[in-house]
């Protein structure tokens, strides 16, 4: 396998940053159980993970060479606004039990770490190039920098399938959250190096 150069993501990156995880994330379980239309999956898709991603004006964000691949780490400091995230909820999700989201957002608060941590947002790889250490050399990437900082790194993957790669690099699972209906969240922790 050949190392794959990864690279820190400015503002004229954004758009290629949006689009790689966009298509990345087209069949993720979590995210087409909210949007299961794929009209409104792909209206709501950009505006929900710049506010996912912290209104992307941080030094987080890394894209893989070509834009293959990217991933979206929240510094220590650096939140999700979560008003301006239930604003797109609110826009765009339509029907859905207002109880199980009330009951997956205070899950997720529950599981995150409230200490200075490194926080992966987001990572996906463009479907037709999965395989190929994409992921593996942004996670590394990441992790690096969490390292040289002495912090540890937190997640939520959606996709059960994407956990293993995680555990490889460190990473434990602490829980599960899923209720209702949905497909469900894996939250894990990587301790500090």
């Amino acid at each position: 396998m050949s190392e794959h150069q990864v690279r820190p993501a400015g503002a004229a990156d954004q758009d290629s940053l949006l689009s790689v995880l966009m298509l990345a994330f087209s069949t993720d379980p979590c995210m087409r159980w909210t949007f299961p239309r794929p009209d409104t999956f792909l209206a709501a898709f950009k505006p929900l993970v710049t506010q996912m991603g912290a209104g992307l004006g941080h030094d987080g964000l890394f894209l893989v060479e070509d834009g293959t691949a990217g991933a979206l780490w929240l510094p220590p400091g650096v939140e999700q606004d979560a008003a301006a995230i239930g604003a797109v909820f609110d826009r765009f999700v339509e029907g859905g039990d207002p109880e199980v989201g009330a009951q997956i957002g205070a899950e997720m608060r529950a599981y995150h770490p409230h200490e200075p941590h490194w926080y992966l947002s987001m990572l996906g790889v463009d479907p037709a190039c999965q395989g190929r250490g994409l992921g593996s050399a942004l996670l590394k990437a990441g992790l690096a920098r969490c390292d040289a900082e002495g912090l540890p790194a937190y997640l939520e993957s959606s996709n059960p399938k994407n956990v293993p790669l995680y555990e490889r690099f460190g990473f434990e699972v602490l829980g599960r959250i899923a209720p209702g209906d949905f497909p469900g969240l894996t939250p894990m922790l990587r301790p500090a190096r």
